[in-house]
């Protein structure tokens, strides 16, 4: 299938920011708690899909929340610990760019927690989830898959651009040998985590742009009706002429001389 192009993506996703709005709101006035977390494959586009959600959002109400390696401190606690922090209150949405499952993915692969850590980790997930769920918050957990083949090119086009290079880790360049690892690791994940309560999510990712219309999609259709009456707001005209900005500059500010 031939790649959207960038007219055609920004034309459908434009109904669904309304969508995503109007979504908002209805979390804001409603006081819902909502926790969206994406996982995948490195390079699969995660930050794009979460853009395509947060980016005509009120970062007060929607934040995003990507935890870096643990502290000393931190490596000390209850696993959950430092996740259950950034939790959302009520009227938030919180999405994880990457998220507690980072155990039984990058840390399990790359040998950075014991296999006792991570076969414990697997057992305590449901129930875990199941708490959040019947406190009232609506999860939801999304996979984005890309073939390996995919993954190379873009782990490659980060190497060469140097305005992507941030996103080029150590452990991206180490992870490009472990892609069956890694699969591996997944599927145990999924046989573990993917419950009725909070099922796991799949979205083709090689076709970036389709992968985003079809999460955000999916994402608005899993929550209930969101539509609320719109405000009726009253913008009367101003008295009188509207009034020139004053301000004085102690010195001039030199005009740019490139």
């Amino acid at each position: 299938m031939e790649k959207l192009k960038r007219k055609q993506y920004e034309a459908l996703l434009e109904p669904m920011r309304c969508e995503l709005v109007d979504m908002a709101r209805w979390i804001q006035e409603t006081r819902q708690r909502v926790v969206v977390l994406f996982e995948g494959r490195d390079a699969a586009g995660k930050g794009g899909a979460i853009k395509a959600i947060s980016e005509r959002l009120n970062p007060r109400h929607c934040r995003t929340v990507a935890l870096g390696t643990p502290s000393e401190r931190e490596a000390g606690q209850w696993y959950f610990q430092r996740y259950v922090e950034h939790l959302p209150t009520a009227g938030e949405i919180v999405l994880f760019d990457r998220s507690w499952y980072n155990r039984a993915g990058v840390e399990r692969v790359m040998g950075f927690c014991t296999e006792r850590e991570a076969k414990d980790f697997l057992a305590a997930v449901p129930g875990f989830e199941r708490q959040l769920v019947r406190d009232g918050i609506f999860l939801l957990k999304y996979w984005l898959t890309c073939d390996q083949a995919v993954q190379e090119e873009r782990l490659r086009e980060r190497l060469h651009d140097p305005l992507k290079r941030w996103k080029l880790s150590p452990i991206d360049l180490e992870a490009r040998r472990k892609y069956d690892e890694y699969t591996k690791a997944r599927d145990a994940m999924f046989r573990a985590t993917h419950t009725k309560f909070a099922p796991w999510i799949l979205v083709d990712f090689d076709d970036q742009r389709r992968g985003r219309l079809t999460l955000v999609r999916n994402f608005l259709d899993r929550l209930p009706d969101t539509k609320l009456p719109e405000k009726h707001v009253d913008f009367p005209p101003l008295p009188g002429k509207p009034k020139k900005e004053r301000f004085a500059v102690l010195k001039p500010i030199p005009p740019f001389d490139p």
